[in-house]
């Protein structure tokens, strides 16, 4: 059975900042292939698929790694605990469904990319709340404790929530001859990180070559706005990476670019590991 979370933790902290890659767990369990009507190699189009090993080198730099061997189409670490959808969990609540869930993307998810259904029928409320607490708990719990930890030592913190995208997420979001991005940082419009701070981390993407653009058409979701509390030192941000620029999508595979990018991002990550977090901000509006 996949683990819920795994914490890679540098020889010694010298960074305040927690690099995370909720999406990239890849062990599937055999009862979950056995009822799913798609095939692995669908499921795991719903993955941030080596995101992890974009990351690996986070404890060199004297930062935190966290990241979940599950994968995100049995339970969704990005959304809340009560974001179930009743098209797919018996008995759960049809009042207040956010589009996350009403388009089948709740904690456990109804479909995998491009609106393919997982399961041809439903599941029961106690397997939903049993994987609730077998790993969305587990994770949520050791996250919090990491960034506890983290603020404590350095009176801040910064959680970078890093992801990946499909390429065609960005179509229609690009304005016609407008350069198209390769990295969409999401601060919830300024509720989730101080502008500081965000700008640290743009300019660390743009270092290496990389165009990056705001909160269109990711802002963050359920992560970021659990732990982003700038008014206390406690920022986060949801990181987006264009999948093109490494993965074979198709395939679900590293692309013949997976090594040269990987070495890029390596930079990145010791850039973001070094920044300047500053004094914890006070009275931000946006909270």
């Amino acid at each position: 059975m996949p683990r819920a979370i795994v914490i890679s933790e540098p020889v010694r902290a010298t960074s305040a900042v927690v690099f995370a890659a909720p999406h990239s767990g890849r062990v599937y369990p055999a009862d979950f292939l056995a009822r799913a009507v798609v095939d692995e190699r669908v499921l795991r189009s719903s993955e941030d698929a080596y995101v992890d090993l974009l990351l690996a080198s986070a404890p060199d730099h004297g930062a935190p790694l966290v990241t979940s061997e599950v994968p995100r189409a049995y339970v969704d670490f990005n959304r809340a605990a009560d974001e179930l959808d009743p098209a797919l969990i018996e008995g759960a609540p049809r009042t207040g469904l956010n589009p996350r869930v009403a388009s089948g993307l709740g904690v456990v998810a109804r479909v995998v990319a491009n609106g393919r259904a997982i399961y041809s029928g439903k599941l029961s409320m106690a397997e939903a709340r049993a994987r609730l607490s077998r790993y969305w708990q587990p994770y949520h719990d050791g996250l919090s404790g990491v960034l506890d930890r983290h603020r404590a030592r350095f009176g801040r913190v910064l959680l970078c929530d890093v992801h990946s995208m499909p390429h065609e997420a960005l179509n229609g979001h690009v304005e016609r001859g407008a350069a198209r991005p390769d990295i969409v940082l999401g601060d919830r419009w300024g509720a989730s990180c101080a502008p500081e701070v965000l700008e640290q981390v743009e300019a660390a993407f743009k270092a290496v070559g990389l165009r990056v653009a705001r909160n269109a058409p990711f802002a963050g979701a359920y992560i970021v706005q659990r732990y982003g509390q700038p008014s206390v030192g406690a920022h986060a941000l949801q990181i987006e990476i264009d999948r093109a620029l490494y993965l074979d999508e198709r395939a679900v595979a590293p692309s013949a670019d997976f090594a040269a990018f990987r070495h890029l991002m390596q930079d990145v990550v010791k850039a973001i590991a070094a920044i300047d977090l500053g004094m914890p901000s006070q009275g931000l509006a946006a909270e």
